[in-house]
């Protein structure tokens, strides 16, 4: 899902530097999303597994761990879905959770999910939340920012809710990711499986409604508002925050840091999880174009599997059973020269992580590096070692080591 750099990026001051985006890079990531190259076909089971690596405990006794965070002098900030914020200070676990942390609607996929730092963090002490709030008929995603020091959160405020409401407990997406202009991105599920209706309409419908949050991917500017150059502002009802559309639940969310793409994964329904190149403005299909099946009926979702010729952007990588992906992150460190530049999906699932080899945009191979535990959050430290949260009541946090 991110790498040190994305949540203590001020530390190394890239934000500072880095120029807005061009239009030329945007026009640049849009060609690359929409290559008409067939998608890697993969499933749950795959029979190439690598190696190369050894795992380490860091701290266990964690309760369905979400989101992990590096603070600038090594500590760690980490979410847990029913709503406590750990923080882990010189490799230890401190037996009281961080204060100040809002309360959350925690009911199965919804709770306290995803934390990112402020690129400038040392100077302003931000930190960002995402969580779900409201009642099992009535609920949604919010991003709130605070300050922290010392064990606490302090003037915590909502800075951005998705709308509109809908009920049940399902698909929050809820990852952040930051750009190097400082502005960020937000994923927001659909808000369901069949037979949820939100607002007189199958949940799943949400993806294709520019006039709702819900099934998308939104970019904000640090507190909330809105950039003027999002691709949908001033366009008819629909939302200004939305950056993508068609979305179904990404829960998985990295920008690779040497060429600067942002790739995501998300969750198909009965089959057909995706790896998507995002790019701005883009329609990723959802629910027209899938390879998954109705979760009630067994029968495909949609009549298509491709949507280029309509304007929409296939996936690079699709899972067929479902793997149930994840955390997310493009490898950049040194520790792992054979997997620098590839992708790395956690699988909820599959209890693994799947190591994706690109050729440019292109997904051209997969091994399995098996975890043995529902991996929720891959994060790269900045040691270039590989930190690995995993989704259970008796959750813990991995370090992922050289062999030798």
């Amino acid at each position: 899902m991110k790498t040190s750099n994305r949540i203590a990026i001020g530390l190394f001051g890239l934000c500072a530097l880095a120029p807005r985006f061009s239009l030329a890079q945007e026009e640049a990531d849009t060609a690359a999303a929409q290559q008409q190259a067939p998608p890697l076909m993969s499933s749950r089971q795959i029979e190439k597994v690598g190696g190369g690596f050894k795992k380490t405990t860091v701290v266990a006794g964690l309760e369905n761990p979400w989101g992990l965070a590096f603070l600038p002098n090594g500590d760690m900030l980490i979410t847990e879905r029913p709503g406590r914020l750990r923080l882990v200070k010189g490799g230890q676990l401190s037996e009281t959770p961080v204060e100040g942390v809002p309360k959350v609607f925690a009911s199965s996929q919804g709770g306290l999910m995803d934390i990112a730092l402020h690129p400038k963090f040392e100077q302003n002490q931000y930190v960002y939340l995402t969580y779900s709030v409201g009642e099992m008929n009535a609920n949604h995603s919010v991003l709130a920012r605070g300050k922290y020091a010392d064990g606490r959160l302090n003037d915590v405020k909502v800075i951005f809710e998705a709308r509109p409401d809908k009920p049940g407990n399902q698909h929050f997406g809820a990852c952040i990711e930051w750009l190097p202009d400082g502005t960020m991105l937000l994923s927001i599920g659909d808000g369901g499986n069949p037979p949820l209706m939100v607002e007189g309409i199958l949940a799943r419908e949400n993806g294709q409604r520019l006039d709702r949050h819900l099934g998308k991917i939104l970019r904000l500017n640090d507190d909330g508002s809105v950039p003027k150059d999002n691709p949908f502002v001033g366009k008819g009802n629909a939302k200004p925050e939305v950056y993508t559309y068609g979305n179904r639940n990404i829960q998985g969310l990295a920008r690779d840091r040497e060429s600067g793409r942002v790739w995501a994964t998300e969750h198909g329904p009965f089959g057909g999880d995706e790896l998507n190149l995002v790019a701005k403005g883009s329609n990723y299909g959802w629910p027209v174009i899938s390879y998954g099946l109705d979760y009630q009926t067994k029968e495909p979702v949609a009549k298509l599997k491709s949507g280029a010729d309509k304007g929409m952007v296939d996936p690079k990588v699709v899972w067929a059973p479902s793997k149930a992906p994840s955390g997310l992150l493009v490898y950049s460190g040194q520790k792992f020269p054979q997997w620098r530049g590839s992708i790395l999906s956690g699988g909820l699932v599959t209890l693994d992580i799947r190591r994706i080899t690109l050729d440019g945009t292109r997904a051209m191979s997969e091994e399995s590096l098996p975890i043995g535990r529902r991996v929720r959050d891959i994060v790269q430290g900045p040691d270039d070692l590989v930190y690995v949260l995993t989704d259970h009541k008796d959750g813990e946090l991995f370090r992922l080591e050289p062999e030798n």
